[in-house]
């Protein structure tokens, strides 16, 4: 390993915890997740422990249909705004989705966020598949899973051009002259592309960053190419070492065939932890709140993945054998591969898979001590299977907080992680390169 190398944590924030059955502990004030003293709390936490940055999950409509889970959600976007202004150096990442947005208003958005925060916004990008939602926009149909991915391609290279329309240097300020700026400096992109049309330039001039950082979560074959095109942050589901290993190897290969630097590319797997001063006690916690699911949202869930009438799944049974047959998934098609992978390597039947994703989701879960926690991150660190990790409490905020206190200080005390923030911005964080400008390369060439 690199003694340069430093590991890199995001704190996964979602309402209550990660696991679905949360909000059912005792004494957890429901509706906290639209109090913004809530998630502000949280995210002081999270910065005191110097984590990179917090992360927001997000969609355009409900999560699922499901009468057993807190529903709902404040704007990514305006709730990172308001944390903005209570903490200074944490990262703040948001996800908006390319498939009910507009190029301009998001760039607007997300430039506005990277000023106000002095440098600490990042863009999770996620295309949308979910057929309800479509019917919030206006529309019937949602698009395919392969088109989504051509639209986001050219999202993306509208946005970024958007934040590129102003060069760093735009102000003249000349109080003699009257003159303010040099309008050569602030530019049209006259962008015409097989979706968008958009003119410009943005109102915000380019942001601290450059630009915010750009995040990619998809793992299918489509988002992973997407991903070595734009991402410079990955999320990613892989249950096991092994997984890790063999999509870190070959993400990193993608991005170089694309062109780009590897090691500006953080690949940062989810990671659920289980914190106890003993693994018997860790392994209580995780039966605790297991014990705590509703069956019906674990069904309801596998239905919705696999685009499968709720009905034909049954506890005590394997999942139905057409599910590996091949069907085409126009919904969230890396989650389902990952999940039919899992079942069958496991011999999970229904009811122990739902009790398994009501957690993690597919991410990869680690139970025990903060020592023994600790030797697993650093053997996915320093064995090729991460650059850092999505941290996914269980249930908040109490699991962050034993991992601020036991696992953070354990990480430090080998040398892996910070003790102090050593820039302001989130590419500083990460040890991303601010972007050059690419209109200024087209002017000049």
């Amino acid at each position: 390993m690199s003694e340069n190398r430093k590991l890199h944590l995001t704190a996964f924030l979602m309402p209550y915890g990660q696991h679905e059955a949360a909000w059912r502990l005792p004494g957890t004030p429901l509706n906290a997740e639209f109090d913004p003293r809530y998630w502000i709390d949280l995210a002081r936490r999270a910065e005191a422990a110097k984590f990179d940055s917090i992360f927001f999950a997000d969609a355009p409509g409900q999560w699922a249909s499901s009468d057993f889970q807190p529903q709902g959600a404040l704007d990514p976007l305006i709730l990172l705004t308001a944390i903005a202004g209570a903490t200074e150096r944490i990262g703040l990442i948001g996800t908006v989705s390319t498939t009910y947005n507009s190029p301009y208003n998001l760039a607007r958005r997300f430039a506005s966020l990277d000023h106000i925060s002095g440098g600490r916004a990042g863009w999770n990008i996620v295309t949308t598949s979910d057929q309800g939602i479509a019917r919030n926009f206006g529309r019937e149909g949602r698009p395919d899973h392969l088109d989504r991915y051509r639209r986001a391609d050219e999202f993306v290279d509208v946005v970024t051009k958007l934040w590129d329309s102003w060069t760093d240097d735009y102000i003249v300020g000349s109080r003699e002259s009257g003159r303010y700026s040099d309008a050569a400096h602030i530019r049209e992109i006259n962008h015409r592309g097989e979706f968008y049309s958009v003119a410009g330039p943005l109102t915000v001039p380019r942001s601290p960053q450059g630009w915010p950082v750009l995040v990619q979560a998809g793992s299918s074959e489509n988002g992973k190419a997407f991903g070595a095109r734009h991402g410079e942050a990955i999320f990613t589901a892989q249950p096991t070492l092994e997984d890790g290993q063999e999509f870190y190897t070959d993400f990193k290969a993608r991005v170089a065939a694309a062109g780009r630097d590897p090691g500006q590319t953080k690949v940062l797997p989810g990671l659920m932890p289980y914190i106890g001063s003993t693994e018997k006690e860790a392994q209580a916690q995780a039966q605790k709140l297991d014990d705590l699911r509703a069956p019906e949202r674990g069904l309801a869930n596998l239905s919705d993945i696999f685009e499968y009438p709720v009905e034909a799944f049954e506890l005590d049974k394997s999942l139905p054998a057409e599910l590996y047959s091949e069907r085409t998934i126009e919904g969230d098609r890396s989650r389902a591969d990952l999940i039919l992978k899992f079942a069958a390597e496991e011999n999970l039947n229904v009811r122990q898979l739902i009790s398994y994703l009501g957690g993690a989701r597919g991410h990869f879960t680690v139970i025990g001590t903060p020592e023994q926690i600790a030797d697993t991150i650093e053997a996915w660190f320093t064995r090729g299977a991460a650059d850092g990790f999505n941290v996914m409490p269980p249930a908040f905020p109490e699991s962050l907080d034993l991992f601020i206190e036991h696992v953070i200080p354990e990480l430090q005390r080998r040398g892996l992680f910070r003790t102090e923030y050593e820039g302001r911005t989130l590419r500083d964080h990460y040890g991303l390169a601010k972007p050059a400008n690419r209109l200024d390369q087209v002017t000049s060439s």
